[in-house]
């Protein structure tokens, strides 16, 4: 784990360096600072030695300056190392997130990664700016003014030393508690997210079915339970702090007490143990500094464990070895005794299927919901993997080919569109980003959706609003449409793309759909009837099976399961 965290240093050795080096000085001129003030006590005051106090103050005011310029570097490029560190860790994190598969977001509430790409990481980035400089002037202090009180006094020195043990012992013992529950925390905090997130999105529905209190009433729940968490934490954190302010403030009565038992019997002097008495203070301070840096690093070691958790998830579907770019093809697509189920425990949801779609051919599958359609063509762009059997297009097997390169070859407009919470422009253009302006007014034409365009007040630069809400599902529709003409695929999927629209919307957007699908393999899951009827070959699903096939004539004749979902407008 730690080699992990201390890769993210690499890039940015220079501002390490630099961060480290300034605290090691500022951690020197901290030890200087009370022998300066013994000899000055001790030597210069009592010889009435004007020179060497002048010098001495001169020195000590030199001190104080530069420890003002080296902590003025320190806190902004080590707050700087730390901003940038977190930078990495936010692009790798998000770099791994679009690898993963459709697997993962299934069973992944959005409220949780969220959670880790942002408060995670903010985390992280105080430890990784704070931990090593804490680290360093910590131990150099301490270390520093152990050696000067030897050299002082080494019966007082070890009487100073005493105390030490017992704090080292009191804050591994706690800091392992308080790291469990900061890691309870932050799932708390997730929780949180993915209940406010689901709330917000889905307003729309609470409002019409005026459950706002029972979103209010779940949301207590989760809220509840963060509660209690940060409660237990605090308790643990209460017992951690106090206890190491009583060993603390145990230390300074230990040291005085024994230093004025070595004044009565001749030891050492005052002066000696104003000394120390300031080495104290000194040695409380890193002490304090460690205390601090315990309780942040055990809340960053919990959110770097977050963070690994993701990247250590490896994608259920990756290109293999050697797999190639698929060439140019015609769309000739045949799947062969293909299975598949989501899990292990769950039931087959496709069977056995086994159907060819020729090149430049309008295939619809129909069946009941949950047939298993929409399953069916998720295994085509390798959305999902199947567990049995061979899916190939243009006689390539879609497995030797990389995934990239496969989907770059297929076109798919869903029921439901997600638009992106920007402008038309932007939402238009993700189907092939590097445009042109002609060629954009072209998809919109062909999309019947320029006129619509032309008519908003900021035109193609209208901002649509969260997921469209701005927008008509029609009009939303028409702008996936207009993205797939621009990204001009040789195969195209509509998973039920006009089931949900008015005739109005259905009319613009049938047109729009029959001339994208002209010379172009097309599978359609059929809602609308009128669709079935034109389709050049129809497949029959039930319970994830293939049971007839055909066009519409041939199956209506047949008078089997396609005529009875047909005649009772089941599909």
């Amino acid at each position: 784990m730690l080699h992990r965290f201390l890769k993210y240093y690499r890039p940015h050795r220079f501002l390490f360096i630099l961060d480290l080096s300034v605290a090691f000085i500022s951690a020197i001129l901290s030890v200087l600072y009370p022998i300066l003030t013994r000899n000055l006590l001790k030597t210069y005051i009592p010889d009435r030695n004007l020179q060497g106090i002048l010098q001495v103050i001169i020195i000590m005011t030199a001190i104080v300056f530069l420890k003002t310029i080296c902590n003025y570097i320190r806190i902004k490029w080590g707050h700087i190392l730390g901003v940038r560190m977190e930078f990495d860790m936010r692009s790798h994190l998000f770099q791994h997130l679009q690898k993963l598969s459709f697997t993962y977001y299934d069973n992944v509430k959005t409220g949780h990664i969220m959670s880790r790409i942002s408060n995670d990481l903010n985390t992280i980035a105080e430890v990784a700016h704070h931990a090593p400089e804490d680290l360093l002037i910590s131990t150099f202090v301490i270390v520093g003014a152990f050696i000067a009180m030897f050299l002082f006094n080494w019966q007082l020195a070890l009487i100073a030393l005493f105390p030490l043990p017992l704090l080292l012992v009191w804050g591994l013992t706690y800091g392992r508690r308080m790291k469990g529950g900061f890691r309870r925390v932050r799932r708390r905090i997730a929780d949180i997210n993915s209940s406010v997130e689901n709330s917000v999105q889905g307003i729309r529905e609470v409002k019409s079915y005026s459950n706002e209190e029972l979103e209010i009433e779940k949301f207590h729940t989760v809220n509840s339970y963060f509660r209690q968490a940060k409660e237990k934490m605090y308790s643990i954190m209460a017992t951690f702090h106090a206890g190491m302010n009583f060993l603390t403030d145990f230390y300074y009565l230990i040291v005085i007490g024994g230093g004025a038992y070595l004044i009565l019997h001749g030891k050492i002097d005052v002066v000696d143990l104003l000394a120390f008495t300031l080495y104290i203070n000194f040695i409380l301070n890193p002490i304090n500094r460690l205390i601090n840096f315990t309780e942040q690093f055990q809340d960053g070691a919990a959110s770097f464990e977050r963070f690994t958790e993701i990247l250590d998830i490896e994608p259920d579907i990756k290109d293999k070895k050697g797999a190639v770019e698929l060439p140019v093809i015609k769309g000739d697509i045949r799947l062969k005794d293909v299975c598949f189920r989501y899990n292990e425990n769950q039931k087959w949801v496709l069977k056995n299927i086994n159907l060819q779609i020729p090149a430049g051919k309008t295939v619809a599958l129909v069946g009941e919901s949950g047939a298993g359609k929409s399953t069916l063509v998720s295994l085509i762009p390798r959305f999902y993997e199947m567990q049995q059997g061979r899916i190939t297009v243009d006689d390539i097997d879609i497995l030797d080919v990389t995934q990239n390169s496969l989907r770059h070859n297929i076109g798919l407009v869903q029921q439901n569109i997600f638009l992106f919470d920007t402008t038309v422009r932007e939402n238009i253009s993700y189907g092939k980003p590097d445009t042109s302006e002609e060629e954009l007014m072209e998809a919109a034409r062909k999309a019947n959706i320029y006129d619509f365009i032309e008519s908003l007040p900021e035109k193609f630069d209208t901002l649509v609003g969260e997921r469209g809400v701005k927008l008509s599902g029609g009009q939303k529709q028409r702008i996936s449409i207009a993205r797939v003409f621009l990204k001009n695929p040789p195969i195209l999927i509509f998973d039920e793309a006009t089931s949900s629209l008015d005739t109005e919307a259905e009319a613009y957007i049938q047109q729009a759909l029959t001339q994208l699908s002209r010379n172009r393999t097309t599978i359609i899951i059929a809602h609308r009837l009128s669709t079935v009827r034109n389709a050049d070959l129809i497949y029959v699903l039930k319970d994830g099976e293939i049971v007839e096939q055909g066009n519409h004539d041939e199956l209506m004749k047949s008078q089997g399961y396609y005529h009875t979902l047909y005649t009772r407008n089941l599909f």
